[in-house]
């Protein structure tokens, strides 16, 4: 029997319903969502840690996310994990396929079972998930592939449905029924489809090689081109952007003889809208969810987050209102499926603010835009200790740095010096800089730009500890 679990953490996606929190290069799996201090891929991983026979995971993500990733599960003091970076998203059949043959590879000839996990989901009962899974192994052990199935909470028309068969096979799959047809698949006994799954590594290979031949012969060869950069695994791109997009419900569990599930109840949400996030929040006698700096008068049904000012509200029942450094979201409840038409009016605008946060994550730490106008710019930068931004130049902007906390050694040309608090420095157009945290607290700096053009591609990297020499932005 395979006693070794490992988790398989799909991290992909850029949940552009919960704009303006979630956003392309900070989605919301890499945010605290569900009111605890962790983000929702540590809660994932957390949830699984009570398992026996547990193995270090793998988290397969954006490239873009690389850094943001792998700080996260730092700070979780997760050992040994492996990070594979997607160079394009092509859903999940391909996704899992990567990670089996990175199990296989880690395992050598010996077969492990993968508890794949997408990363954005909110559990409530931990204890009932993880006697799920522990019900689930007898059938992963025997070859079989599982999935889990919620038991409903309702007619929901966003979510697929399994329809379980004698014991615990699958008679079919029913992909977003309208409502109607949802009462009648729960009269029938039928669950939601999680996209969570448990099976062999060597038994899922094999079956995408039956059912889906080609994902199977792109994922193989992508994975035998793979490339170890630092702490992430860097599958062959060419190969694997060959590869088609396709879920593993159709490119492989609808198809496959002896498909099983296992029924969860354990308060589950894939917190994919407004609206569900604010039935997985703890709520008030009122119905109010709130977080943040709030003050809501004769208000109820209502969800509101405040990031980083106060947010008052009157008179509203059943909205949505969010509020981060730069943007502004209300709506209906019932509204908040068109949250995404926002999303693709700011990307035909040609805007940022559905890409990034006006506080850009960096590997070295963050940075923070507080003022901007004609010519000049203002940015708060934090570097973690022992870190470094880039040597690097600009053609187009001077900046001026000022030292708020913290040691900085500040390479400026041919010049290397220290500066400490209320210790300021000059950086003229065109010269070679970088700034490096020698201390053991979070080194602070109010960076003051002023040239022509102050865009982010307006940097030239000539060495980066973090592998970015040669690009710009």
């Amino acid at each position: 029997m395979i006693r070794c679990i490992l988790p398989v953490v799909l991290s992909g996606g850029s949940g552009t319903r919960l704009w303006p929190m979630s956003r392309e290069y900070y989605p919301k799996q890499l945010l605290a969502l569900s009111g605890g201090g962790e983000t929702m891929l540590q809660a994932t991983l957390l949830r699984a840690s009570g398992l026996e026979g547990l193995s270090a995971p793998i988290v397969v993500c954006n490239e873009g996310h690389r850094f943001l990733v792998a700080e996260q599960l730092r700070r979780l003091g997760t050992h040994a994990p492996e990070i594979i970076l997607e160079p394009v998203g092509r859903n999940t059949a391909p996704a899992i396929a990567l990670a089996a043959h990175a199990a296989l590879a880690r395992s050598g000839a010996e077969d492990v079972l993968l508890l794949v996990l997408p990363a954005d989901h909110v559990i409530a009962d931990e204890a009932a998930f993880r006697r799920a899974v522990t019900s689930a192994l007898p059938l992963a052990a025997a070859g079989r592939l599982v999935t889990f199935g919620i038991v409903p909470q309702g007619p929901e028309t966003g979510y697929g449905y399994i329809v379980p068969g004698a014991g615990n096979a699958i008679a079919r799959f029913v992909e977003k029924p309208a409502r109607a047809v949802a009462e009648g698949l729960i009269g029938e006994g039928a669950l939601w489809n999680s996209g969570m799954f448990l099976f062999s590594a060597r038994r899922y290979l094999e079956a995408l090689s039956i059912h889906a031949r080609d994902i199977s012969d792109v994922c193989k060869r992508a994975w035998q081109g793979a490339k170890t950069d630092s702490d992430f695994i860097r599958p062959d791109a060419a190969a694997f952007t060959a590869c088609r997009s396709d879920s593993i419900d159709y490119a492989v569990m609808e198809k496959v003889e002896g498909a099983a599930v296992v029924p969860l109840d354990a308060g589950w949400s894939d917190v994919g809208s407004w609206s569900s996030l604010h039935e997985a929040l703890e709520r008030d006698s009122l119905g109010n969810a709130l977080r943040g700096d709030v003050i809501a008068e004769d208000t109820a049904d209502t969800l509101v987050i405040s990031e980083s000012r106060l947010v008052a509200t009157v008179g509203l029942k059943g909205h949505v209102v969010v509020e981060t450094k730069d943007a502004v979201l209300v709506a209906p409840k019932d509204r908040v499926q068109d949250v995404k038409a926002v999303v693709a009016r700011l990307k035909a605008e040609g805007r940022s603010e559905h890409a990034l946060h006006r506080e850009v994550h960096r590997p070295w730490g963050s940075y923070d835009s507080i003022e901007q106008g004609p010519g000049y710019q203002v940015k708060r930068i934090v570097v973690k200790p022992g870190a470094a931004i880039s040597l690097q130049l600009h053609h187009h902007r001077s900046e001026h740095w000022i030292v708020v906390a913290g040691r900085a050694r500040i390479t400026r040309g041919d010049e290397v010096f220290d500066l400490e608090a209320n210790q300021s420095t000059y950086i003229p157009l065109g010269i070679k800089h970088r700034m490096e945290n020698t201390g053991a607290e979070p080194l602070q700096i109010i960076e003051v730009q002023s040239g022509s053009y102050l865009g982010e591609d307006d940097i030239v990297r000539f060495d980066d500890r973090y592998g970015r020499e040669g690009t710009r932005g």
